[in-house]
């Protein structure tokens, strides 16, 4: 014994749990000043000496601390079922009065001090018992099952695809030649048009596959393969196809569709201008109407106005549908979009038309990036899409919308495919990206325990830490996104602007969460990560663009909040001070409950791990700061200031607006699609993975929790606990969890997934 007293024994967990390693900062030690002074059944002498024994300035010897090694490790050795530190406490007391009583505050302390009583146990029990210490994969449910509720009626489309990727000639292109690369690409792209992947959204009247849902799914299953391949996939047959079907008309139809879909008549989508990526309205390129031809005449006015970064357009483009500003008679009829020709059958230029190269970049370089000049080039009235607006027999602009605003946004709703399609594809990165990873971290051994074999890096606290909350974010993304597909492909006109908007900010949740995973994949496969061979790199680098295309993330979710905000005042008319507080407490009626004492102290397990804890809280975070945000809007506006520069003042609050609104969409649909699951063992799977999602990002978002007073210390301390825990319990399951989204080995290629 260490000391005389066995109650004093007691205290040896804590004394070896603060020297055993730096990991407790001067307020934990503080926590553990306080729960001995709260023991009012020691004497004043035996609380100097425990103090004395928690003095940050007066650390143990290294001798010492192996005494209480050694004297830990036989109390766990000798009972089995030691679980905790109380368990500990009580076997050193031998069954100490006083120490008996102290069950609760044992618990409490656990809680504050943010440590799990399995863990630490682990660090005495004997090599072959440590769970640390042997590999913990050991599927709980079937595999199959998952990845069949996982492509749902997409299915048989989505094997079709894989079978397709799997084919000797999508091997992947290895040459550093940009030339070869994209003409790789390009043929990829021909094999999939003649599988009738390209056309798949297109009616069946024009030889298309009239199945939306399917070209989506087409999309995100491609993206486990190459994503140049994806991205001039998505020009050609998306962007450029799709335009002409959405803001075109019967004749366009005819015309072009059936072409477009088998590849014959290559084109692209020519939006962004080199000043105006973002702000539509304000491109400068222009078609004039001439009603004596019935001509337009496409003209680039100088150089900022050329369109840049077009796909399809440096190597194989023919046709471009252009944005431009329409002018008759020297009138700005707003933007609208056209179809002209950059090149003929044989690839020669067109005149008038300037085309230029954008290089090497980042990633994507299977896919020909290029800008597009114009000076006069001259194209026949009926190449204007007209669904939207036209010029009649008269030379007159017509439009069925009169609000030149809501004909501007509703010809940009048309084309919100382009933002389901990019996080769906962001989504099968970053899933290829931790099917990598985690493989790697289940097979690839380091250190170990003394004198014992080296073990799986996943079974590593830390590990689990990086990349299971990762791979449980990327599950709840999966199913916002398939709520998101729903929304759009049943869609009514009334809806459009909420889902618009809804895609817009699950295109920036995903993409972000994309960069961010693949960053934490490549660092936790060390040196292997680094390597092109096992694709990391790639994915990173391909993907980082699409934070960027189809809307700048953060020019998004600004939309969103502006959506968010519209919506928070049509529920409550006029923006009044006791208007905002209504809102708030009559749309979240539980709130006043949760934040009484109890509740924001409540750590019982079965309360941390309640859906409806989650969700409420969730909940009570978007309805909160929405209200906070239009609160300081509207004093400034109140106060004189200008809408716009209002509203430019709460921009960083916009963003927090329009992420708390993500995330309880994305944990609600995750939280739904689990009860329809059939599979009881799968459904207690992914019940785990749901937790913590909503646990870690409850723990990330802590702080603000803390400030609204909702969850008190204690009570985040327990939630961080808990993340852990979710970690370690899912961890058997990580390897199943990866497998289940069915990701072909040709596609996949890495050799450290293959150990």
């Amino acid at each position: 014994m260490i000391l005389d007293n066995n109650k004093l024994t007691a205290f040896t967990p804590l004394f070896y749990l603060v020297w055993s390693d730096d990991l407790l900062t001067q307020k934990e030690f503080q926590t553990l000043h306080t729960f001995i002074t709260a023991q009012t059944w020691l004497t004043q002498k035996e609380q100097e000496y425990l103090f004395h024994k928690i003095d940050v300035t007066n650390p143990p010897s290294r001798e010492t601390l192996n005494t209480w090694y050694l004297e830990l490790k036989e109390i766990v050795n000798q009972n089995p079922s030691t679980a905790s530190l109380y368990d500990m406490a009580l076997a050193l007391s031998h069954n100490n009065t006083h120490i008996k009583a102290l069950d609760t505050a044992f618990k409490k302390i656990e809680v504050d001090l943010g440590i799990l009583g399995e863990e630490f146990i682990s660090n005495f029990k004997s090599n072959e018992d440590t769970f640390t210490s042997r590999s913990q994969t050991n599927t709980s449910f079937e595999v199959a099952k998952l990845t069949s509720f996982l492509d749902g009626a997409q299915a048989p489309i989505i094997n079709k695809v894989k079978e397709v990727l799997s084919r000797p000639e999508f091997a992947y292109e290895t040459s550093t030649d940009v030339n070869v690369y994209r003409e790789t690409v390009y043929e990829w792209c021909k094999i999939l048009a003649k599988e009738n992947f390209g056309n798949m959204a297109y009616p069946k009247e024009y030889g298309g596959g009239g199945n939306i849902e399917d070209y989506f799914a087409i999309m995100e299953t491609l993206s486990y393969h190459d994503l140049s391949l994806v991205i001039k996939f998505g020009v050609q047959f998306g962007l450029w196809g799709m335009s002409i079907h959405s803001l075109g008309t019967t004749k366009h139809y005819e015309k072009y569709l059936k072409d477009v879909g088998s590849l014959k008549l290559p084109g692209c989508f020519a939006m962004t201008e080199t000043h105006h990526g973002s702000n539509v309205k304000g491109l400068e390129t222009t078609a004039t109407y001439d009603h004596k031809t019935k001509t337009f005449t496409i003209q680039t006015p100088n150089k900022n106005a050329q369109k840049e970064y077009i796909g399809n357009a440096a190597t194989h483009g023919q046709m471009a549908t252009v944005f431009a500003k329409l002018v008759i008679d020297e009138t700005d009829y707003g933007v609208n979009a056209f179809i002209v020709p950059i090149r003929d059958e044989k690839g020669n230029t067109i005149k008038g038309v300037t085309i230029g190269d954008c290089g090497h970049k980042m990633g994507l370089n299977g896919v020909d990036n290029g800008t597009l000049s114009f000076d006069n080039v001259v194209i026949p009235k009926e190449n204007m899409l007209d669904r939207f607006a036209s010029v009649n027999e008269q030379g007159e602009f017509e439009s069925p919308i009169a609000s030149d605003n809501r004909r501007f946004f509703t010809m940009l709703g048309t084309l919100v495919g382009g933002r389901i399609g990019i996080p769906r594809s962001a989504l099968a990165a970053a899933k290829s990206g931790l099917t990598i990873a985690i493989k790697y971290a289940d097979q690839r051994r380091q250190f170990g325990p003394e004198g014992g074999s080296e073990i799986p890096i996943l079974n590593y606290r830390i590990h689990q830490r990086r990349l299971l909350p990762h791979l449980a974010k990327t599950y709840a993304i999966h199913f916002g996104l398939q709520y998101l597909t729903n929304r759009f492909t049943t869609r009514t006109e009334e809806q459009m602007q909420e889902i618009e908007a809804l895609a817009a900010g699950m295109k920036a949740y995903s993409t972000w969460s994309t960069t961010a995973i693949l960053q934490e994949c490549r660092e936790a496969c060390g040196g292997k990560g680094y390597l092109s061979e096992n694709r990391i790199d790639a994915l990173k680098n391909d993907s980082e663009i699409y934070t960027t295309f189809e809307g700048d993330n953060t020019v998004l979710m600004q939309l969103v909040a502006k959506n968010r905000l519209s919506e928070f005042r049509k529920s409550f008319g006029e923006m009044g001070s006791m208007g905002i507080i209504n809102y708030v407490y009559e749309n979240a009626k539980t709130a006043l409950a949760e934040k009484n004492p109890i509740t924001t102290r409540n750590t019982d397990e079965e309360h941390l791990l309640d859906n409806d804890f989650h969700l409420k809280a969730f909940q009570y975070r978007e309805k909160s700061i929405v209200a906070s945000a239009a609160n300081r809007i509207k004093k400034l506006i109140d106060k004189g200031m200008e809408p716009y520069d209002a509203f430019n003042v709460v921009q960083h609050q916009m963003l927090e607006v329009a992420q708390a609104y993500l995330e309880r969409v994305t944990l609600e649909q995750f939280q739904q699609a689990i009860e329809t699951i059939e599979d009881e063992a799968v459904k207690t799977a992914l019940t785990k993975v749901a937790q913590l999602y909503a646990l870690h990002q409850i723990e990330k978002n802590k702080a603000w929790y803390l400030e609204q007073g909702y969850m008190e210390a204690v009570k985040t301390k327990a939630v961080r606990k808990m993340v852990n825990q979710l970690c370690w319990d899912i961890r058997p399951d990580a390897i199943a969890l990866v497998d289940a989204f069915a990701i072909p080995d040709s596609c996949l290629a890495a050799p450290i997934a293959f150990l």
